[in-house]
């Protein structure tokens, strides 16, 4: 009589298998397979193991025998599986990717599955395998913006630092205004969603005035001060310093991680600074909006609150910010800083080099 193979584990197979068979990320296939050899391991049959986990005995002698003979490697990946090789893909694959990169049609930007195929004399369905198969979008583009500041380096070491490695007996906020926020009311009334259906509003709008709205985020336990002013200039900035100095204890110092807009550097801001000698302004790289953790804070403001908004007045729309705001300060979560230096000077690297050779071809 055959007897299946025996199972021992090692301690650090047995935590792989345990953390592959509760985990929500890996495959359905290989939590089925961790918990088999578990079993198995543990002395079951495979009998046994199949009646435990609903599938069938051949399928548990299978995994068990694989990892007996390959280890822990074996149940990662499936072996080649048999079958034709698919020969007129690969006739025609090099083609289609060759003219995806480094081609387009004459009256677009970028092909299309059909303009490709009828281009190359294959069907809609090889080209889009095709694609699949390489990852080729040619239908998305991503935006971007190396930053030419000189001192870029000396100021992603700056803030980074504070999002990191903040100082002792002080507070570190991310500012930034969220200029021309629109009051835009609907041209006619928007169509509740229902079981089936999405809910609906015009494409056009009213405007009805905007409002400029100025924020900072508290990197220590992410509380948001702001307030909203007409405007945005010098003069509302002040007021806004104002604000935080009033709202911040006293004796700790205030650093505030802010963008190169000329406001901010408005000679009545420098006198303003001189008279505050607690409040530190550091300047992100031109270009690098994406080191302001505030701006994360406006996105999740517009997403969840403005663009869907219906707002008949400025006042209306100011009242709806406010009142964002105000529930987030309720149950307040920052935004973790992660990125260390070396990585972003390494992924800000490799983009220089692209568009140095690029600029060289």
């Amino acid at each position: 009589m055959r007897r299946a193979p025996e199972i021992v584990l090692s301690e650090s197979d047995r935590e792989s298998l345990l953390t592959w068979s509760r985990s929500r990320t890996v495959s359905v296939r290989l939590q089925q397979r961790s918990r088999i050899v578990l079993l198995a391991a543990e002395g079951l049959t495979n009998l046994e193991i199949a009646a435990e986990l609903g599938v069938d005995r051949i399928l548990v002698g299978r995994w068990r025998k694989r990892f007996a003979e390959k280890g822990i490697k074996g149940i990662e990946k499936d072996l080649p599986r048999g079958g034709r090789k698919p020969s007129a893909r690969r006739k025609i694959e090099s083609a289609i990717i060759e003219a995806t990169v480094n081609g387009a049609p004459k009256n677009a930007t970028h092909w299309s599955t059909r303009t490709l195929a009828a281009h190359l004399g294959t069907t809609q369905s090889m080209v889009s395998r095709v694609w699949r198969a390489n990852g080729l979008k040619p239908h998305l583009v991503k935006t971007f913006k190396v930053s030419n500041d000189p001192n870029f380096e000396e100021k992603l070491l700056d803030v980074v630092g504070l999002y990191m490695n903040p100082p002792e007996k002080a507070i570190v906020f991310s500012a930034d205004e969220k200029s021309q926020c629109q009051a835009l009311d609907r041209t006619q009334p928007s169509l509740k969603m229902y079981p089936g259906r999405c809910g609906t509003m015009t494409h056009d709008y009213k405007r009805n005035g905007t409002t400029t709205l100025f924020a900072a985020i508290s990197q220590l336990d992410g509380h948001v001060i702001s307030m909203c002013q007409p405007r945005h200039r010098h003069i509302e900035w002040i007021k806004f310093l104002n604000k935080i100095d009033r709202e911040v204890p006293a004796g700790l110092d205030v650093h505030l991680i802010i963008d190169n807009y000329s406001t901010h550097k408005h000679e009545k801001v420098k006198r303003w600074l001189r008279r505050h000698k607690r409040f530190h302004f550091h300047f992100t790289p031109t270009s690098s909006s994406w080191l302001n953790v505030i701006e994360r804070f406006f996105r999740d403001l517009t997403d969840k609150r403005l663009r869907r908004g219906v707002f008949k007045s400025v006042a209306g729309l100011v009242e709806a910010i406010e009142s964002y705001i105000e529930h987030h300060n309720e149950s307040p979560r920052p935004f973790i800083w992660t990125a260390t230096v070396e990585k972003i000077l390494e992924k800000v690297g490799r983009a220089r080099a692209a568009l140095d050779k690029i600029e060289t071809d």
